[in-house]
């Protein structure tokens, strides 16, 4: 792995050139709401948003700055110690569904299901660059480098230099470039398709390096896990988004387990999987002996997973409201959080 200046320098060697206060939500279902307890487990609650709140993100530097976007066409960037504040991000036309700060920081982008795509500079809290593509379906910031990247509706996979614009596009199949990932070593990303297809791209030469097949539905998430962790690309996706219907995920080098959401353990000396249905069912997969090692219940289904970094812990938020912490060496719940009023349709975890 190169060190982070040196990828940084090389991606300004790119030719972009050359190619073309509790968050409020809207009514839901009584019957899953009056299922929620009343306990408010939270340390701050934050109400500027005046619909259901999509998508959220927490500075990489200092933890100490959140960014939420919403169905109320708003997203807001703000202090996660008292909730104050800090700056709105205006101007989108449609649902805030992607937000995310840069690597150090200096940058946080957001966008919207129209395909407005906003960067805002942290710390003079003033727009810095933005630009409209197709229906956007993700945001990524590469890891080392103020280069953003985008996945649209039209099977486009987007590169633009910050605050610069310059920009490369990726041309994927006649579908939906569901989900994206930049690789541990920031010179390839993986792309997702509606198709079930994932390609992996050189991002200075602009071509692909592997078109791979494994899912007959589409591509819900791709992982690339830390350096070390024994795993290439990881996909997950579905047949069927019917609550409480049963989705697939495949990873390439186990046979394929069925699920919403999946993820590999960090720990490389403990190589674990994980994969939430929606049918509320948490299951933990040994992938030494690919088999299933633990499965643990929800009231309602997963709505995510993340992984807890260097650690055996695995957080899923659900349908239900709750966030809840699982020990994957046990399969035992450690811990539940409530506070929510409604569904938990994002959350994230800080570093």
């Amino acid at each position: 792995l190169a060190p982070p200046d040196d990828l940084a320098n090389e991606m300004e060697d790119v030719d972009f050139e050359g190619e073309a206060e509790a968050w409020e939500t809207e009514e839901e279902d009584e019957g899953v709401e009056g299922s929620m307890e009343e306990q408010d487990d939270s340390e701050v609650t934050f109400t500027r948003h005046t619909a259901s709140v999509f998508c959220v993100g927490l500075d990489p530097k200092t933890n100490t700055l959140a960014v939420t976007g919403g169905e109320d066409d708003k997203a807001f960037v703000w202090r996660v110690s008292d909730g104050e504040l800090q700056f709105e991000c205006s101007g989108h036309k449609d649902s805030v569904t992607c937000a995310g700060f840069s690597h150090d920081s200096a940058f946080v982008a957001t966008g919207d299901m129209s395909g407005l795509v906003k960067v805002w500079r942290v710390d003079t809290k003033e727009q810095a660059w933005s630009s409209e593509v197709g229906d956007l379906e993700w945001l990524e910031w590469h890891p080392q480098a103020h280069v953003l990247l985008a996945g649209t509706a039209d099977g486009n996979t987007w590169m633009w230099k910050i605050p610069g614009g310059e920009c490369r596009t990726f041309q994927g199949p006649s579908c939906p470039a569901t989900s994206g990932r930049v690789l541990p070593d920031g010179k390839r990303a993986v792309v997702g398709y509606e198709d079930g297809s994932v390609r992996v791209w050189d991002l200075k030469q602009g071509s692909p390096l592997h078109v791979l097949k494994g899912t007959k539905g589409g591509v819900h998430q791709a992982l690339c896990p830390q350096q070390g962790g024994g795993w290439g690309i990881q996909a997950s996706g579905w047949e069927s988004l019917s609550p409480g219907g049963w989705g697939k995920a495949s990873s390439w080098g186990l046979p394929p387990p069925h699920g919403s959401d999946s993820g590999p353990c960090p720990l490389c000396r403990m190589p674990l999987a994980a994969v939430g249905y929606l049918d509320g069912t948490l299951a933990i997969y040994d992938l030494a002996t690919q088999s299933l090692r633990h499965t643990c219940r929800h009231e309602s289904g997963i709505v995510q997973l993340l992984w807890e970094e260097s650690s055996p812990v695995v957080y899923t938020c659900s349908l239900d409201g709750a966030v809840r912490l699982w020990d994957a060496r046990s399969g035992k719940m450690i811990s539940e959080y409530r506070g929510h009023t409604a569904e938990i349709l994002d959350f994230t975890v800080n570093k």
